[in-house]
């Protein structure tokens, strides 16, 4: 059993679903529609733009979407359609990838909702308040109490449980890095601030929730033709209105990634394909349970080795 999994902030890279575009009509296709959803040539940031700029929120959500889309045509265009899996993830913003691979979000609609989202999650908290750390060498729990033991009155949680030994915390600023020094003193591997512009997935991003309601109340959602396992459920979900609900409380919400990955291991997933730019899901993958086979579906070469391992599959 397969299941298809969309990357998230961090994964874009100048270039990414280029070589897609110049080999797959489709996947140019993508590109086009995006920008015309957004009445500006995204695209061309993508392929040869400002690393910076890619990088900024507004810009990195609906690249990163655009992208895997482009990879997911690539792949249709090979004959292996969304059926080829029994259920889609996506890290973040890489569910509304997931869910416009199932069809329960128009192209169009996601990249909108998308650039809303990146730049609600951008204005909820001025520049400086905020901040996110990943530990290492730490499991959630202990995360978890970290984080609770460094908050001292301000915001500071467990944002994304990555995998069994990579947990990212988000808050104040102040209180993020109490937490660094504190996780270092319960002897973690390492405990580093990232480079991010805002504290994402924590209770500070309530005002870009609120965004996210109005905007998601105005799209139509159709039930995905395959299950969506939910960040902030860790299980698979396909009521169209519970996904809406699901994608204004994953604003604020844990990115439950690990347990994500156990719960499809647990309904018979032995293989997870990760589609679009990146391969920092695989890696969690593995880590996560080193029985589940990864492959990564991001260039023209990739997509042609995973038609010829459908071809040699036995039926």
């Amino acid at each position: 059993m397969r299941a298809f999994v969309f990357p998230g902030q961090g994964a874009q890279a100048i270039g990414m679903g280029m070589a897609l575009a110049a080999v797959y009509p489709a996947a140019r296709a993508v590109f086009d529609e995006v920008d015309e959803a957004l009445g500006e040539r995204l695209s061309d940031l993508i392929a040869a733009g400002d690393p910076e700029a890619l990088t900024l929120t507004r810009n990195a959500q609906p690249a990163l979407m655009a992208t895997s889309m482009a990879a997911m045509r690539a792949l249709e265009a090979e004959g292996i359609g969304i059926g080829a899996a029994a259920f889609v993830a996506g890290h973040s913003l890489g569910e509304y990838s997931a869910l416009c691979a199932a069809g329960s979000l128009d192209l169009a609609d996601a990249a909108r909702l998308l650039r809303i989202r990146g730049e609600a999650m951008q204005a909820a908290v001025p520049v400086g308040e905020g901040a996110m750390a990943a530990l290492l060498g730490l499991d959630f729990a202990q995360a978890e109490d970290v984080a609770l033991e460094a908050a001292q009155g301000g915001v500071c949680q467990a944002a994304n449980d990555n995998d069994p030994g990579q947990v990212v915390i988000s808050g104040h600023a102040a209180a993020v890095a109490r937490a660094v020094e504190i996780a270092k003193a319960r002897g973690a591997k390492r405990a580093v601030m990232l480079p991010v512009s805002a504290p994402f997935h924590s209770a500070l991003m309530q005002p870009a929730a609120e965004v996210m309601a109005g905007a998601l109340a105005e799209v139509s959602l159709h039930a995905p033709k395959v299950p969506l396992v939910a960040n902030v459920r860790a299980e698979a979900v396909s009521d169209p209105e519970a996904i809406r609900a699901l994608l204004v409380a994953q604003v604020t919400g844990s990115v439950r990634w690990r347990e994500s990955v156990l719960w499809m291991a647990g309904q018979g997933v032995t293989e997870i394909w990760e589609i679009g730019a990146g391969k920092a899901l695989s890696g969690m993958v593995r880590r996560i349970d080193k029985a589940i086979a990864t492959r990564t579906i991001g260039a023209p070469e990739d997509v042609l080795a995973a038609r010829e391992a459908m071809d040699e599959a036995p039926a």
